[in-house]
């Protein structure tokens, strides 16, 4: 998965949390929604703008930094 398409951080967005580009939604949100038993269903119900491939991202994401491997993407 091409995660630069999905994600991005950016300094002036969110303090520089990793977001869903386009938005203001962290990738840690999602996470947090996720581990307090919400489901894909019930997050994609709460965010409209989000899709089912922004929160497999964000899994792909949050996996990636526990490998350690950085993932830096700048706002163009």
């Amino acid at each position: 998965m091409q995660l630069e398409k999905f994600i991005e951080i950016n300094p002036q967005i969110m303090m520089g949390k990793p977001v869903i580009k386009g938005t203001r939604i962290t990738v840690e949100l999602i996470l947090e929604k996720l581990a307090a038993e919400d489901t894909i269903e019930d997050i994609l119900a709460e965010h409209p703008r989000l899709k089912r491939e922004h929160i497999l991202a964000a899994f792909a994401f949050a996996a990636n930094m526990l490998k350690g491997e950085k993932i830096i993407a700048l706002a163009a």
